[in-house]
């Protein structure tokens, strides 16, 4: 997804930033992989800070941030067993505690018989937005406008953003983290994903990818991953529940990481074809309306759309 959304761009710059390190050799759930994606997030939520807005009203270096000879200089500024900082490597940007972003965000992914994709994602950012309804229409009017930075200038370490890029303007429109991801493969869908979350999404979106793509694993068990986070400032990653051992958390801390737990992240239902061309959707079973761990389920797709 372009901009205003961050989503496209930070997504394709943290897999761009992790193709050359195989990740796949070090383990699924492994310190030494979760460090590098940490490192990979760091650095995306960084250029997401300092570079991206609505496109009508800032110069988004998008080429640049995607290429793949960039990626590879960030990817050898990663060192393979200590954290970097964030407050240095944004020290030019940072003046000195934001509060959460709301996850009233919805996702869904669709796919027809003729293997025709959609993923679309969208948000009234708080419940109900803004709480104002439409006259004679019956939708909500939503109140992103607290996407924007709010404060010109103060960047700080508790994750106030006050770059330029995203500062608010009459007409321009807010960054978002919408992250809505068709992945395909030799021009075949493979996955739809995507997920409320806030600033999460991204890296919710990430996880599900990496483990698709990198790892090998079906719908069902990337959807289940667990998922981690980082957003540059506040310089923390998070782990969700109890997915993770201890005594890979313990490594990550040597290494200098701020790790600490939360609850669940995101709700990515999905949609992973599998190589024989049937498309399983994968509900997620973090949220309350799909607790059950329902089985990937089969759609009922063509034998055409197989051989696309």
């Amino acid at each position: 997804m372009p901009p205003p959304s961050s989503g496209g761009i930070a997504l394709i710059e943290m897999l761009n930033i992790l193709e050359p390190m195989d990740l796949k050799s070090k383990g699924l759930l492994t310190a030494p992989a979760l460090h590098l994606q940490i490192e990979a997030m760091r650095r995306a939520y960084l250029y997401r800070a300092r570079f991206l807005g609505d496109p009508d009203f800032t110069d988004v270096p998008v080429r640049a941030l995607t290429s793949k000879a960039r990626a590879r200089a960030l990817s050898a500024s990663i060192g393979q067993d200590r954290a970097s900082s964030s407050l240095e490597l944004g020290k030019d940007i940072v003046t000195a505690a934001t509060a959460p972003e709301s996850g009233e965000t919805t996702h869904y992914s669709v796919i027809d018989r003729d293997g025709m994709a959609v993923a679309t994602t969208t948000t009234l950012e708080g419940g109900y937005g803004s709480h104002v309804v439409v006259k004679g229409t019956g939708f909500l009017l939503n109140n992103e406008m607290g996407d924007f930075n709010k404060k010109p200038g103060d960047t700080n370490a508790t994750g106030n953003i006050g770059t330029a890029a995203n500062i608010i303007a009459p007409g321009k429109r807010m960054l978002s983290s919408m992250t809505p991801t068709i992945v395909v493969r030799n021009g075949k869908v493979v996955l739809l994903t995507g997920s409320p979350g806030g600033r999460t999404i991204i890296n919710t979106v990430l996880t599900i990818v990496l483990g698709v793509t990198e790892y090998g694993l079906d719908g069902r068990q990337a959807v289940d991953l667990p998922r981690m986070h980082h957003q540059w400032l506040p310089d923390r990653a998070t782990l969700e529940g109890t997915g993770v051992d201890e005594a890979t958390i313990e490594q990550l801390r040597s290494m200098g990481h701020d790790v600490r737990s939360q609850g669940r992240q995101g709700d990515a239902h999905s949609i992973w074809i599998a190589p024989d061309g049937t498309a399983y959707g994968v509900n997620d079973t973090r949220t309350p309306d799909s607790k059950a761990s329902i089985p990937a389920q089969p759609a009922n797709l063509t034998s055409s759309a197989a051989g696309r």
